[in-house]
């Protein structure tokens, strides 16, 4: 399937939260990544050209434990083991990617390059966290944005310091603004880290700021950080996922354990989205019928 897609276009698709920490890490422990990516969702992931997941835990061996409630960490070479699951970008624009302070950032951005992965909204500054990635230059170009639009606990604004892309809003609609004017043709896709924790729908606020990326030229917005499947909706014809749940992770309540992946088809003509729901089982995330809006 992959081949076919090559030759039309390219094929990007985007997983909710993965933690690699607490509930999860016993399965981790005993039997690797194979325990909590099923064979068949292994195969899903590979099929596709790009694979943006939402790390929802620093991969350190740097424990400096911020003060607050949840606290998580995970082991560096696990992210080899992502790379060898299809994962190609790993988002670090969340509130858990300084859950071990400045340092335990820098070392989870250099040790997602080492294992040959990019990260995704986060650097040295505020600014250069917030910097467009391009995920794919043909059939045309595709920009992510990424943006954690929550307060980080325990952790000081300090913008010319290591950081997670956390910019104003304002400056997220100017760079959707500035990507589109320079180059009426891309795509820029956007994804938030954003909402209210166990719940199945945004808030109106929510809502209000997605249309507007819209109308500065977003193509589609990705969102997480509920841990539930919220409200899919179409605004202008693009497709907004205001949170898409989760997809390795420890929750077992109903509510937490109904999620989706999305896989965008971006040729040279349009961008097709497919929703691909699935059901996680003992943290591993068990690929269900597809369906396309």
């Amino acid at each position: 399937m992959k081949n076919f897609f090559i030759a039309l276009g390219v094929s990007i698709l985007f997983t909710g939260d993965i933690l690699l920490d607490r509930g999860v890490r016993p399965y981790l422990d005993r039997g690797g990544m194979s325990r909590v990516i099923p064979d068949e969702t292994a195969d899903f992931l590979r099929s596709a050209d790009i694979v943006v997941g939402n790390l929802e835990c620093p991969a350190t061996s740097i424990e400096a434990p911020a003060f607050k409630r949840f606290v998580f960490r995970t082991e560096p070479r696990w992210l080899d083991s992502l790379r060898a699951y299809g994962f190609t970008h790993l988002n670090l624009a969340n509130n858990h990617s300084v859950d071990q302070g400045r340092n335990g950032l820098r070392d989870t951005r250099q040790n997602i390059v080492k294992a040959g992965l990019v990260p995704v909204g986060a650097d040295s500054t505020m600014a250069a966290a917030s910097q467009a990635v391009l995920l794919a230059s043909s059939p045309r170009k595709v920009w992510l944005l990424a943006s954690n639009r929550l307060p980080l606990e325990s952790f000081a604004y300090l913008p010319d310091r290591e950081s997670v892309s956390q910019e104003p809003f304002d400056m997220l609609l100017h760079r959707v603004k500035t990507l589109k004017n320079a180059d009426s043709t891309a795509v820029v896709i956007v994804s938030l880290h954003w909402g209210a924790e166990h719940t199945l729908k945004p808030v109106p606020q929510q809502q209000l700021e997605a249309h507007a990326l819209i109308d500065a030229g977003a193509d589609a917005i990705v969102g997480h950080h509920t841990h539930t499947l919220q409200t899919i909706e179409k605004y202008r014809e693009k497709p907004i996922y205001y949170s898409i749940g989760n997809f390795i992770f420890d929750q077992d309540k109903p509510l937490n354990t109904q999620a989706c992946v999305v896989r965008f088809f971006v040729t040279e003509s349009g961008v097709e989205a497919e929703t691909i729901p699935i059901e996680i089982k003992n943290c591993a995330p068990i690929i269900q019928k597809s369906r396309k809006i």
